[in-house]
């Protein structure tokens, strides 16, 4: 098969996740009332802490950048699935393409990050108590939002700017609703060993590390809070994790299936559905997770439900 040059495409085709026609108008509707949940959702978690004055804490001030990620990750994908269903057109331009790439793996590395620190954080309020104000102190906040926001942009950047260098066949049709790097990489008609090691560097190093630094610090709560003399302490404890681990459980366990998916089955439409819940389903979760399960956040969301008819 003759190879073109990567300056010669124009675009790539989403095949989605069905060709029935049938099928993809309950598809549209499935996916628009997911994203407007998670859209509405998330942003009702960050009015609720940016309005209410007893949720400006770190805990809460990453809860807020987490939502803001999910926003970005749903709006990244979702928006240019619905439209090609809506027009029946499959097509993504090349630019288009890269980009949609580049920025999943941008919010994707980010909402990696965010877990971590939002556990190191709740080590910290357990472990550190005395300590706390000190060490999470609001410049130390920012700053850790914006070193992870930093190595997500780079991460991001410099496997999109492998995929450059790619050329690319006639055959450039994409098993999937959105630009996945893997997916791209396995069109290219050139050489991808580069991409392939890059990838996989990347995706342990920046997958492994966040999570074993999860891993220690619920270790270290675990010790602390088996250590305290109060029941009520220890539940106490353990309720401020717990929303937490379940989106970490949610946001891990997802992203392992999709792994798992891809290596037992060879049907990319198969892997395309797994990563439904990766990248649709654990966004639009998190922000019944968190006001279900948090007494505070229930309070915020009811005082701002409350107030928005005055703003009418």
């Amino acid at each position: 098969m003759e190879n073109r040059n990567q300056t010669d495409v124009s675009e790539f085709f989403l095949l989605g996740l069905t060709d029935d026609p049938e099928l993809q108008f309950h598809i549209f509707f499935l996916f628009l009332s997911m994203y407007l949940i998670t859209i509405l959702g998330n942003l009702l978690i960050t009015l609720a802490v940016s309005c209410d004055s007893h949720l400006h804490t770190p805990m809460y001030f990453f809860l807020l950048n987490l939502s803001l990620t999910d926003i970005c990750m749903s709006t990244t994908t979702i928006p240019k699935m619905l439209v090609n269903i809506q027009a029946q057109s499959q097509s993504i331009t090349y630019a288009g393409c890269l980009t949609q790439m580049c920025f999943v793996m941008v919010f994707a590395f980010l909402e990696n990050f965010l877990l971590t620190v939002m556990a190191y954080d709740r080590y910290v309020a357990i472990c550190h108590p005395l300590r706390y104000s000190v060490i999470m102190n609001p410049q130390h906040c920012g700053l850790l939002i914006i070193f992870s926001l930093f190595l997500s942009i780079v991460n991001a950047l410099l496997l999109s700017l492998a995929a450059l260098r790619l050329s690319f066949c006639k055959d450039l049709e994409i098993p999937h609703f959105f630009c996945e790097l893997a997916q791209v990489i396995n069109l290219a008609c050139s050489d991808t060993l580069i991409n392939d090691i890059l990838l996989y560097f990347v995706g342990s190093l920046f997958g492994v590390v966040p999570l074993s630094g999860i891993i220690f610090s619920y270790t270290q709560i675990v010790f602390s809070v088996l250590r305290m003399s109060s029941a009520g302490a220890k539940l106490k404890a353990f309720s401020t994790c717990g929303s937490h681990l379940t989106v970490v459980s949610l946001f891990y366990g997802t992203g392992f299936g999709v792994y798992i998916s891809s290596i037992v089955t060879d049907s990319s439409r198969k892997t395309a559905m797994a990563s439904v819940m990766y990248i649709v389903v654990s966004q639009m979760v998190n922000p019944f997770i968190y006001s279900l399960r948090n007494r505070d956040m229930k309070a915020a969301l009811r005082k701002l439900i409350n107030e928005i008819p005055s703003f009418l």
